[in-house]
């Protein structure tokens, strides 16, 4: 029997409507609407991703679970079949659907990757998973709540609820902080337009209990000490609104308390519109890279670590008493560019001239030691419109010039030189096409197929160019194509 509501919505011949949300960059992009459900298995029942459609069509909420995914191979048949739910699952279909004839309404997590109103997940690790849905009950004065219930052998049975304040639960993330086999509980409650509290909880003697709380624009989890322990950095503007990065370390009554602070190089604002990513040192030291984005697109990045068991900023100048990574945005952040285990930082570096120097740019990639000092790692040639890079040689030198043609078009040209003028030799060139003829222009005069993406071929043209001629291998090696971020929100 389909849930009260729903038969009128659903098209004659087909089956119930599952509604697929997707984003980009934070923001939805669309909807996708499928008419169907997941096929029970051939034993007669579901798996337990398959099960999630169901049981949210049963208490009348259309979405899906995080990792959970459609059979779009299943028969006609199983097509248009709801299953019926298995057992175990009856009594937390019962418990929620009490809850919500009591008053209480779903309220999913607004940002992050868990976003769904019910989610499951091992939280004690012992194989089984919880259930964890989220509710609000607008008459309580905590009205945010989170139930959690444990698996049993009959079914799943509520064990225990977290409460809290605020117009909505923001995000929410498990993490295994203290290294004991069992994930805390990291919930954002949203406590006004900018700004968010943070409250970890653990369900070690099944009880909740909160192991810390901050408010914060943004926030980070890294073992800086070291100790096998995640300790937590929360970023937020101080009473003269200046950014300031607040150390949570591990305590002796095992609860997360203030350890230390460091001034930043931006504001909240930018902070809001960069990145925060835990990372390591050159010397394999953990440290936290933020990067804040100014609306006048600079970009600046602080290096955040311990020295002598204090919180510092490693890349902040004596002199000025900001940042000394101060550049001008590219949509490039901190990253392991050479997958060496160590972050590097992307800095950008004026090329001879070299055409629409919006289409792509050099950048030389610096990593920082516990000691504060920077290094160049390698240098990559970054085409910002057509989506690829390539690792320079370091025989190329300082005189790479590299000329572009209809960059972000569907047939774009990058030509590597070395010199300008008629003195320029000419080494390399990288072609993008994505036109109906994209095929016989990428192999064309034996051009090197370098990679496929899509409806996107990328290939290139070796040329005689005495020392700093590539092979074909040294080529396909260096050549990368720039992962594009999907992102549900941020922390």
């Amino acid at each position: 029997m389909l849930p009260a509501g729903l038969q009128e919505k659903i098209p004659a011949g087909m089956g119930p409507k599952i509604r697929k949300k997707y984003y980009q960059n934070g923001r939805r992009s669309g909807i996708v609407t499928l008419y169907r459900y997941a096929p029970v298995t051939a034993e007669g029942g579901m798996g337990m991703k398959r099960f999630l459609a169901a049981l949210l069509a049963a208490l009348g909420l259309m979405g899906t679970l995080s990792g959970c995914s459609l059979n779009l191979a299943a028969s006609p048949e199983d097509l248009y079949t709801l299953p019926q739910l298995p057992a175990e699952y009856a009594e937390l279909n019962h418990s929620i659907r009490q809850l919500i004839e009591a008053g209480a309404e779903y309220a999913a997590p607004t940002a992050g990757t868990n976003l769904q109103p019910l989610q499951l997940v091992d939280l004690d690790g012992d194989g089984q998973e919880e259930a964890v849905a989220f509710l609000r009950r607008g008459s309580d004065e905590r009205a945010l709540k989170i139930y959690i219930y444990e698996r049993t052998e009959s079914g799943y049975t509520q064990s225990a609820v977290i409460e809290g304040s605020g117009t909505a639960i923001y995000s929410v993330d498990y993490r295994d902080l203290d290294g004991d086999g069992r994930q805390e509980i990291l919930v954002s409650w949203k406590v006004g337009p900018e700004v968010q509290a943070l409250s970890v909880f653990t369900l070690r003697l099944g009880t909740p209990r909160e192991l810390m709380n901050s408010s914060y624009i943004r926030y980070a989890a890294a073992d800086l000490d070291g100790d096998g322990r995640e300790e937590i950095l929360t970023f937020r503007a101080d009473e003269q609104g200046a950014g300031t990065a607040d150390y949570y370390a591990w305590t002796g009554d095992g609860t997360l308390a203030p350890a230390g602070v460091a001034r930043l190089s931006m504001t909240m604002a930018e902070l809001s519109a960069g990145q925060v990513l835990s990372g390591t040192l050159r010397g394999g030291e953990p440290a936290v890279f933020a990067t804040g984005v100014s609306d006048s697109r600079i970009q600046v990045t602080d290096v955040l670590a311990l020295r002598q068991g204090e919180l510092g900023n490693l890349t902040v100048s004596d002199s000025t008493g900001v940042s000394r990574e101060i550049y001008r945005y590219l949509g490039l952040f901190p990253t392991d560019i050479d997958g060496d285990g160590v972050t590097e930082l992307p800095v950008p570096q004026d090329l001879l001239p070299s055409g629409d120097t919006e289409s792509g740019c050099r950048i030389r990639w610096r990593s920082y030691d516990a000691a504060g000092t920077g290094e160049d790692a390698l240098s990559t040639y970054h085409a910002l419109a057509d989506g690829w890079y390539l690792v320079l040689p370091e025989s190329w030198g300082d005189a790479l010039c590299v000329r572009t043609e209809g960059a972000g078009s569907d047939a774009s040209l990058a030509s590597f030189g070395i010199g300008t003028g008629d003195g320029r030799i000419e080494i390399l060139r990288i072609y993008t096409f994505s036109g109906e003829n994209r095929e016989t222009l990428a192999a064309k005069g034996g051009r090197v197929l370098l990679s496929r993406e899509g409806e996107t071929i990328y290939s290139a043209e070796l040329l005689e160019a005495g020392a700093f001629t590539l092979t074909e291998d040294s080529l396909r090696q260096s050549f990368h194509r720039v992962s594009r971020v999907w992102s549900l929100g941020g922390n």
